[in-house]
C-alpha cells in the first residue's frame, strides 16, 4: 500500500488553515518527504513523522513557496538525531546550491549549537542528488520515476511517480499538462496536483496575479489530464485563489465535466491510500 498525506495544501498567500506545499508519501519501507512549505514541521508531527524518520526529502522546484521551510527540516532532523546521520536531499538541477546557501545562513545557529551541545561535534550532513536526467530512484522497497514537468520559466522542473507493490501514486508538483507528465500518471492510482480557477483569478485586476495563469494547470486541465491517463483518483491542492468555505461543489463540478473518477480537494492532513 502507498499512503499519501497532503500536509500542506496552501499556495503562496498565506493562509491560518493551510500550511504551504508539503506532501508525504509511505510507500512500503520508504517514508519520503515532497516539498517543504511554510509549517511543514508543524503538519508533518501531526501526521505522526518526526524528522529523523524521514528517509529522504524530494523537491519538484526551486519556487520558495515549496522549499521555505527545507532549512527547518535540515536543522531539525540534524538536532533530533541521537547520533550523526545523513538528510538525502533529491531536486532538480540548482538545489545543491540552494541546501549551500542555506547552510551558510544556518552557520551561526550551527556553531552555537556545537559549542553548547558536547554530543553535537559537525553540523548537518546533508546528501544533496541533483536529478539531471535521472530515470528512476529507489528509496527503500519503493521505486520513485522521476519526470519532467513544464513550469517554464522555472526549469527544471520534475515530478515523481511512486510505484510499490502494484499501487502508484504521483506528485505532479506545479505546471501545467505536458508529456512528461502524461507518462507520470498513466494508470495512477492516485494522481496529486495543483490547480488554479482561471475564472476567478480573471476578476482580481492585478498584473502579477495574471501572470500565474500560464504556468499552472486550472481545475479543468488537472481532470482532463486524470481522464486521458486513467487515473483512480484526482486529488486537487495548492488553490489560486484560496477556496472558500461553501466552494467545495463548485470546483468539484468544474473537475467532474472533465473526470468520471474520484474527486479529493485536499486540506491539510488529508490521506488518501491507495
Amino acid at each position: 500500500m502507498i499512503s499519501v498525506t497532503v500536509l500542506g495544501s496552501g499556495s503562496p498567500v498565506p493562509d491560518p488553515n493551510r500550511a504551504g506545499p508539503s506532501t508525504l508519501v509511505r510507500a512500503g519501507d520508504a517514508t519520503v518527504l515532497v516539498d517543504a512549505g511554510r509549517g511543514v514541521l508543524m503538519r508533518l508531527v501531526a501526521a505522526g513523522v518526526l524528522p529523523p524518520m524521514l528517509d529522504a526529502v524530494l523537491l519538484t522546484h526551486l519556487h520558495s513557496d515549496h522549499i521555505t521551510d527545507l532549512n527547518d527540516v535540515i536543522t531539525t532532523h540534524w538536532v533530533m538525531n541521537p547520533t550523526p546521520a545523513t538528510l538525502h536531499v533529491y531536486g532538480p538541477v540548482g538545489t545543491q546550491r540552494v541546501v549551500d546557501e542555506i547552510l551558510a545562513m544556518l552557520a551561526p545557529d550551527i556553531g552555537y549549537r556545537i559549542a553548547h551541545h558536547d554530543d553535537l561535534t559537525t553540523g548537518p550532513q546533508i546528501a544533496v542528488h541533483e536529478l539531471d536526467g535521472t530515470p528512476d530512484l529507489t528509496i527503500g522497497d519503493a521505486r520513485i520515476v522521476v519526470g519532467a514537468t513544464d513550469h517554464r520559466p522555472v526549469e527544471p522542473t520534475v515530478g515523481f511517480r511512486f510505484e510499490h507493490g502494484g499501487s502508484v501514486a504521483v506528485i505532479a508538483g506545479d505546471g501545467i499538462p505536458c508529456a512528461g507528465l502524461d507518462d507520470l500518471c498513466r494508470g495512477a492510482d492516485v494522481y496529486v496536483q495543483t490547480v488554479i480557477r482561471p475564472d476567478l483569478v480573471a476578476l482580481v485586476p492585478s498584473a502579477r496575479l495574471q501572470d500565474i495563469l500560464d504556468y499552472h494547470s486550472s481545475v479543468e486541465q488537472a481532470a482532463q489530464t486524470a481522464a486521458r491517463n486513467d487515473v483512480g483518483t484526482l486529488v486537487m491542492t495548492h488553490y489560486v485563489p484560496p477556496l472558500q468555505p461553501g466552494q467545495d461543489g463548485e470546483w468539484r463540478a468544474l473537475a467532474a465535466a472533465h473526470f468520471d473518477g474520484v474527486i479529493v480537494l485536499a486540506d491539510d492532513l488529508t490521506v488518501i491510500d491507495c
